[in-house]
C-alpha cells in the first residue's frame, strides 16, 4: 500500500541522516537564517556528565527541542545554549564510591585539594555519551561552547543575580524544613532522597 522512504535499514539512513547534518551544520544554519530576527533564548536546565544519559533524558530533551523548533518555525532567532552541572551531592558520592569511602573523613584524610581535582575529572566522564545521544536524537544544542557550573563567571554572575534581588528587597530569611543526611552533614534535594532515605539516631535525638 505504501511506498518504501528508504532502501536501506533504519539505522544506516539514521547514521547517513546525521552525518548529512553534520556536513551543514544544521545548527548554525538556523542561527544564520534567522540572524536579524527576533530572539528566543533557549539555556538548557544542565545535566550532570558523570552519569550516564538514560531514556528519561531523551524524553526531556524532546520537550525542550520541540519548544526551540516551534519558535524557530515562528520566524525567531533560537539560540540554543548547553551546559553541564557539575555541582552537588551526587557528583562527590560518584567520587567517594570509586575511592571506597564510607564516611566523610576519609575526604579530609585524602586531602580536599585532591578530592576536588577528583570531582572536576569526574564531571566530564560521559560527555561523549552525551553529546552521542544528542546527535541520534537530532536534539539540535550548542555543546561546543557550554556554560559549566563549576567556572568562575558562572558562579560570579549567580552572586550578582542574589545581590540583585537583595538590593531590591526580593530576599529575606526564612525557614523550610528539609529532609536531611546526617552521614554528609546538608539538606538533601527530593532526588537525592530518592537514592535511599531512612531513620538514623544521633546520640539521643532521632534524625532524617
Amino acid at each position: 500500500m505504501y511506498q518504501p522512504l528508504i532502501s536501506s535499514s533504519v539505522k544506516d539512513a539514521e547514521h547517513a541522516q546525521r552525518l548529512y547534518w553534520q556536513d551543514i551544520d544544521l545548527l548554525n544554519l538556523t542561527l544564520e537564517v534567522r540572524k536579524d530576527q527576533p530572539r528566543f533564548i533557549f539555556y538548557e536546565g544542565p545535566p550532570t556528565a558523570n552519569g550516564m544519559p538514560g531514556l528519561h533524558h531523551v524524553v526531556s530533551r524532546n520537550l525542550k527541542d520541540s519548544i526551540c523548533r516551534y519558535w524557530s518555525l515562528k520566524g525567531y532567532l533560537v539560540p540554543r545554549k548547553g551546559g553541564w552541572d557539575t555541582h552537588g551531592l551526587p557528583v562527590e558520592i560518584e567520587v567517594e564510591k570509586k575511592l571506597g569511602f564510607t564516611h566523610k573523613q576519609q575526604i579530609e584524610d585524602y586531602g580536599i585539594e585532591a578530592f576536588n581535582k577528583l570531582c572536576r575529572e569526574s564531571v566530564f566522564e560521559y560527555e561523549s555519551a552525551w553529546r552521542e545521544l544528542s546527535e541520534r536524537m537530532a536534539y539540535l544544542l550548542d555543546m561546543d561552547d557550554p556554560y559549566i557550573t563549576l567556572e568562575d563567571k558562572y558562579i560570579e554572575s549567580g552572586w550578582w543575580i542574589l545581590k540583585q534581588f537583595h538590593d531590591q528587597g526580593y530576599m529575606y530569611k526564612g525557614y523550610k524544613i528539609l529532609p536531611y543526611c546526617s552521614r554528609c552533614g546538608t539538606g538533601l534535594a527530593s532526588h537525592e532522597v530518592a537514592q535511599g532515605y531512612k531513620d538514623v539516631k544521633i546520640g539521643r535525638a532521632s534524625c532524617r
